[in-house]
């Protein structure tokens, strides 16, 4: 690890920082981990980021004033500084009536449920795992109707979203390392799962280094502590 003046971490939210949950609103944020943040944000000058597939404001309620910047909706909505205007990449309106059949797939399947996004869906089963392949197939049946490819579907943990074309997290480390406190700086991106992928290429080819979480070897528990242990290591290198 390049000691903290050169670094700026760019990290997941869900998966990552905190655990899953049943629902999204049901999030936990572990003791701890908002000054594990804080001290961590300080050490590298300001440069840490959130990269959530997330609405920038549900970042705000849970780390409210935490990261210098929050890309949200997996790169659609940034915001590069505390007090700045979020910025939106220009996207196509959800197809009318994506979301009248949406809610008919959902409510053929108890327990699964939509998250609405600015311009796009979320098909979530975490409640009814097995449903996941019947609303994968329903999402797949929605997009054959837009011949211009302007949606594609993108796997999630227990869910399915569609969203726009050509914009995502990638995109999203790619926009923030241009900015103060992050443009010069070697980029850490840590992720948990497949949506996490394009971060994780988008840091590496930027010369850093995109770690993804394994499910089977390691909880976001196990990040934090880590992440911990990193923050209170010496003033002028990383465990020094």
């Amino acid at each position: 690890m390049p000691p903290p003046q050169q670094v700026a971490f760019l990290l997941d939210f869900d998966g990552t920082l905190v655990d899953i949950a049943p629902t999204p609103e049901a999030v936990a944020v572990a003791p701890g981990l908002i000054q594990t943040l804080v001290t961590l944000r300080d050490r590298c000058g300001g440069a840490l980021a959130v990269v959530s597939g997330r609405p920038i404001a549900q970042i705000d309620h849970f780390l409210a004033g935490i990261p210098h910047a929050v890309a949200g909706e997996h790169g659609i909505a940034v915001r590069h500084a505390p007090g700045e205007p979020v910025h939106r990449a220009e996207l196509p309106e959800l197809p009318q009536g994506w979301l009248d059949e949406a809610e008919r797939i959902v409510a053929a399947h108890p327990g699964a449920r939509i998250e609405r996004k600015h311009t796009g869906l979320v098909l979530h089963f975490r409640a009814v795992p097995e449903a996941g392949s019947a609303l994968r197939d329903a999402a797949e049946r929605l997009l054959a109707q837009d011949p211009r490819q302007l949606f594609h579907l993108q796997a999630a943990k227990m869910a399915w979203e569609l969203k726009p074309s050509g914009i995502d997290k990638g995109t999203a480390v790619r926009q923030l390392m241009q900015q103060t406190p992050f443009a010069g700086r070697l980029p850490v991106f840590v992720g948990d799962d497949v949506t996490d992928e394009d971060g994780i290429r988008a840091a590496e080819a930027l010369g850093g280094v995109g770690l993804r979480i394994p499910e089977d070897f390691a909880t976001p528990a196990v990040f934090r502590d880590w992440l911990s242990e990193l923050a209170r290591s010496g003033a002028g290198t990383w465990g020094g």
